[in-house]
């Protein structure tokens, strides 16, 4: 995109002013930005940050095209691509001194004699409790966690008094070709 260079000071005081516009303001102000009536749902904060990004677009410029071309691709493909674990893949899991081993299906998951549709619902019969299956069985991590970019372990408090260590040994595999129930 197209670079108008400004003073990154004034960029920053129009942007510091949008957060004490009043909410028509600010849809007059979109209007004006983006060229067009602004979604009815969004809220006075949306707005503004919103209003704020493009303001910063236009002065600094815009993503670069393999950027661009990664969004697109996952805008059109629903998102970051799912883990598929293939038949076979063994996940084992400690919770609160009982371990845990669930058998992957082509399409199931098989859990002491059970057959579940999904890891979530495995998670919820052990814990008694709404969790994410995946992250139960450390196959993805917590919101706001980025990986790691280091071997070092960590240990943490889990939910329920539980104590574990990072996923990979929180979760292991008996699957003969995989590692920590990530088949590669």
């Amino acid at each position: 995109m197209r670079q108008h260079r400004k003073d990154p000071a004034a960029i920053e005081a129009e942007i510091a002013r949008l957060r004490s516009l009043a909410l028509d303001v600010l849809r007059r102000r979109w209007r004006v930005v983006f060229g067009r009536t602004p979604p009815a749902p969004l809220s006075k904060d949306l707005l503004g940050r919103m209003i704020a990004g493009r303001l910063q677009e236009q002065a600094f410029g815009g993503l670069d095209r393999e950027s661009l071309r990664f969004l697109e691709g996952l805008a059109r493909h629903g998102g970051w691509p799912r883990r598929r674990l293939n038949p076979g893949t063994v996940l084992v899991r400690d919770y609160q001194g009982q371990r845990h081993t669930v058998t992957v299906a082509a399409d199931r998951f098989n859990w002491q004699g059970t057959t579940y549709a999904s890891l979530s619902a495995i998670a919820r019969a052990i814990t008694g409790t709404a969790w994410s299956g995946p992250r139960f069985f450390a196959l993805a991590r917590p919101k706001g966690i980025a990986a790691r970019s280091n071997n070092k372990k960590s240990v943490r408090g889990g939910r329920n008094g539980s104590h574990s260590a990072s996923g990979f040994e929180q979760c292991t595999s008996a699957h003969p070709n995989s590692i920590a129930g990530i088949n590669p």
